[in-house]
């Protein structure tokens, strides 16, 4: 069994080869079919987002995503479900949700992506290189 969840971790290592930036303030909402719903990002890199939720879409859904950056237009986008933590009523996960990789990206929406990543990583650096007060 040990064998295995090595194998897990090795495997989500690999698929991580793009960093990740907190994002808790960000928010998104995200539709797969007729059920709409709002969540804030736990994380977010060039490749997909963590969202954290308590109730998680299953794996392979395909989700419509829109997060209002800023003041212009929302970014709208399709991803996909590819792995979930689910929530456990005894309080064995504090982090429940599900991860989303982008799918079918244009030039145009792969450059607001990396625009948005890149903002989020410029104000994380920016906070931990303020002195506390």
């Amino acid at each position: 069994m040990a064998k295995q969840d090595s194998d897990d971790d090795q495997d989500a290592s690999d698929r991580r080869i793009h960093e990740r930036f907190e994002a808790t303030s960000i928010a998104v909402d995200y539709a797969s079919g007729d059920t709409f719903l709002f969540a804030y990002l736990q994380n977010i890199s060039e490749m997909g987002i963590f969202i954290r939720t308590d109730h998680p879409s299953n794996v392979g859904a395909r989700l419509r995503l829109r997060f209002q950056v800023d003041e212009g237009e929302p970014l709208t986008l399709e991803g996909e479900v590819t792995w979930i933590n689910p929530y456990k009523d005894t309080g064995d996960n504090l982090n429940p949700g599900m991860g989303v990789r982008f799918v079918n990206l244009t030039p145009e929406s792969r450059e607001q992506v990396v625009a948005l990543v890149r903002t989020v990583a410029y104000l994380r650096r920016d906070e931990s290189e303020r002195p506390d007060a």
